[in-house]
């Protein structure tokens, strides 16, 4: 009997899954342990939908996506990076933010290959290297003072001549470490001196609370790149516009990579949805107000969250700088996933495990506070209480 292939085998399972598996079929759970926002998708958006669907945007659409949205995406980069996109050539729309993760290394990495990815990170990165039938080689951030860092040092000792890729997440998940303008500097650098493509996962780009002002995005690593560098950028209108579920994000690259990763598109999805293509051009042009009004109240979670786990022995929790999660590290903590199980069975509070975000995750929880002030208290009221008792 035919088996499923060895390169799927290799794969593992999402660890995060299989935890909220457990907690679907439980009642009254407060649900922290996915990446995603509570508030449904703004009505502007929905209506936008709507109308695409009376319209008529229900047919098939160019494999790079609609002409109007890659407008529509360049000009935000214009708007907010004073980055010049050709919307034709550089720019991919995909079938949510994983889509084009998943594309971009497909049109990086031959079997046999190798990708760096630096963790604690989102697992579907390393998972889509090994899906190329690719090995991965995971860099931990290392925890310095207050503050997560890159181990030049390691990434330097990872590089082998099978080295094709590097793979790094700002603002990050699960960490809210954001990459420095120096550290992207010496990561551009880095790629560079080793013929390396440079992937940025920038998808949390516009859930910041350091800038000048809220709704700055992140500065992109494509405001120091030149469009002839080997860097690819990720991005999904799930996390700013609360679309989840829409599945419907973006790519830019190189115009090689690009016209390549057009033509697969075919093979794969063919094209993000037609309608959420035009729900997403709505939220690129009328979602600032929105996307303000939700990054306040993320600040006040952040708050509400840091000030629960603020003098609590054995943890060591680092003020993130972007996205909607907390790292903590607890202190003794060998097994994450079976802390997170206990401490959901026991207080039907459902976290993360620390241990699902690849090397350095280990010892650490996962607490997205993107839930209304009404969910997180009682939650985190109840897991600062688990960790007093030593559990």
């Amino acid at each position: 009997m035919p088996g499923v292939a060895a390169s799927v085998e290799r794969v593992p399972g999402s660890r995060i899954r299989e935890l909220a598996d457990i907690a679907m079929g439980m009642d009254g759970v407060y649900r922290l342990y996915f990446g995603e926002s509570n508030l449904p998708t703004p009505d502007y958006i929905k209506q936008a939908a709507v109308r695409a669907m009376q319209d008529g945007f229900t047919f098939y659409t160019e494999n790079a996506g609609l002409p109007s949205l890659r407008r529509a995406i360049a000009e935000s980069y214009r708007r907010l990076h004073a980055v010049e996109l050709d919307p034709r050539s550089e720019i991919i729309v995909t079938a949510s933010g994983v889509q084009a993760l998943n594309l971009g290394i497909r049109c990086a990495l031959d079997p046999g290959d190798e990708g760096i990815a630096m963790t604690p990170a989102w697992p579907n990165g390393s998972c889509s290297i090994m899906m190329a039938s690719a090995a991965v080689r995971q860099i931990p951030h290392p925890l310095r003072g207050t503050r997560y860092t890159i181990d030049f040092d390691a990434l330097e000792a990872a590089v082998t001549p099978r080295t094709r890729l590097l793979l790094y997440t700002s603002p990050s998940n699960p960490l809210g470490w954001v990459a420095t303008e120096e550290e992207q500097r010496k990561l551009l650098d880095f790629a560079r001196r080793h013929g390396l493509w440079l992937m940025a996962d920038e998808v949390y780009d516009r859930l910041y609370y350091s800038g000048e002002k809220l709704g700055d995005p992140v500065p992109s690593i494509l405001r120091m790149a030149t469009r002839d560098d080997a860097v690819m950028v990720v991005h999904s209108f799930s996390k700013s516009y609360c679309m989840t579920g829409w599945r419907v994000g973006w790519l830019v690259a190189r115009r090689d990579l690009a016209k390549k990763a057009t033509q697969l598109n075919e093979f794969v999805v063919s094209h993000a949805p037609t309608i959420a293509q035009k729900a997403g051009e709505i939220a690129l042009a009328e979602g600032e107000g929105e996307l303000i009004r939700m990054l306040e109240q993320l600040r006040v979670n952040r708050g509400i969250c840091l000030d629960a786990l603020s003098g609590i022995p054995g943890v060591t929790l680092p003020t993130p700088d972007g996205a909607f999660y907390l790292f903590p590290r607890i202190e003794g903590l060998e097994d994450s996933f079976d802390f997170c199980k206990r401490l959901l069975l026991e207080t039907r509070v459902g976290l993360a495990p620390g241990v699902a975000f690849g090397a350095g995750g280990e010892g650490s929880i996962r607490i997205c506070y993107a839930a209304e002030p009404s969910i997180l208290e009682p939650a985190m009221e109840r897991f600062t209480k688990f960790l007093r008792a030593g559990r």
